[in-house]
């Protein structure tokens, strides 16, 4: 199974502790966990908060139970169940796009900005589903694609590179 909503990525992979730090250690030990999220955490809309709850279970760090959402690993600090290698590889995995968007900076002669991803990926996928929503589809997926790009940074998974923001494989890729 794969998952398609990505949060606005933070700076580095520490802002995401605060945000699994709120989630319950225990399936229904809050009424709602999204508001427990708004509560204890920075995030500030309901949409935010169940964006994350769903991204942490496609990173495999959150389950939801009949009871609730509940984080997967107790018995270590928030900190040690947020190891960018194993992080990555859900990602890469669970995550919608993932494969396809690090594939294509893995593939390419040099860096490439989110835009010529874009024009990748478009070239790799069927163009009638483009031409139907085109101003919107395009607005959209740049922006899905920017996050992807800097989730993947965050994670090891590809290198922000240059004063622009391009995005390269890590050299043990190539």
């Amino acid at each position: 199974m794969q998952f398609k909503p990505v949060p606005v990525p933070p700076d580095d992979l520490e802002g995401v502790e605060p945000i699994l730090a709120a989630v319950p250690t225990v399936a229904g030990a809050v009424d709602d966990c999204c508001a427990h999220l708004l509560e204890e955490s920075r995030l500030e809309t309901r949409t935010e908060a169940e964006t994350w709850l769903t991204f942490l279970r496609a990173l495999e760090v959150v389950t939801e139970e009949s009871a609730g959402y509940r984080r997967r690993s107790t018995d270590e600090p928030v900190e040690t169940a947020l190891d960018p290698t194993v992080l990555g590889q859900s990602f890469r995995e669970r995550v919608y796009g993932v494969d396809s968007i690090v594939g294509i900076v893995e593939q390419a002669d040099g860096p490439l900005i989110a835009e010529d991803v874009l024009d990748r990926v478009r070239a790799e996928s069927d163009a009638g589903i483009h031409e139907s929503r085109a101003g919107r589809f395009e607005t959209d997926t740049l922006e899905w694609i920017h996050r992807l790009l800097k989730w993947a940074v965050i994670l090891n998974l590809v290198n922000q590179t240059g004063s622009e923001t391009r995005y390269d494989a890590p050299s043990d890729v190539r």
